[in-house]
């Protein structure tokens, strides 16, 4: 068993290399902000979204939470490329949003993030110096004398060299 830390859901490096990236591509980029996953496919009833905007939510979406943890415990980088498809219910020109409109950005979206992670992989460093690397080294809880062999051989590419 493993408690793997996860203030910081995202590798900071990974992070500032989609940043850099997406400047070049030459999209609009906001670096932070505070993402609220929810339960989809769906929209937010406008209650909902104004209790997101009340927290200080940035931007709402449906998959990053699992990615981001299950990245985390397999020490994996992993950081967020957010394209917008729209705005929510809590802004007056968008509280009848088409699915129409939402594959119209999507279409776009699909092309610059195209452009972004292209730009991404030329910038990804030879080796990793990010926390993300040794996630798992201070974070086992089972003593290594009691993990079974069965188990250590089909968890070996996670956590072998923490095992001894």
């Amino acid at each position: 068993m493993a408690h793997v830390a996860f203030a910081h859901p995202f590798c900071r490096t990974l992070s500032g290399i989609a940043v850099d990236s997406g400047l070049a591509a030459g999209a609009t980029v906001h670096n932070g902000g505070t993402y609220v996953c929810m339960e989809g496919p769906q929209f937010s009833t406008l209650a909902e979204s104004n209790l997101y905007r009340s927290w200080g939510a940035s931007i709402i979406g449906m998959t990053n939470l699992q990615e981001a943890k299950l990245a985390r415990e397999a020490e994996i980088c992993y950081t967020t490329i957010a394209l917008v498809t729209d705005y929510d219910c809590w802004h007056p020109d968008h509280d009848a949003v088409t699915v129409d409109l939402i594959i119209a950005n999507l279409t776009q979206n699909a092309r610059t993030a195209q452009q972004i992670i292209a730009g991404a992989v030329d910038r990804l460093p030879y080796e990793r110096n990010c926390e993300c690397a040794s996630a798992l080294k201070f974070a086992l809880i089972t003593r290594p004398d009691t993990v079974p062999m069965a188990t250590r051989k089909d968890l070996a590419p996670l956590v072998a060299k923490y095992l001894g």
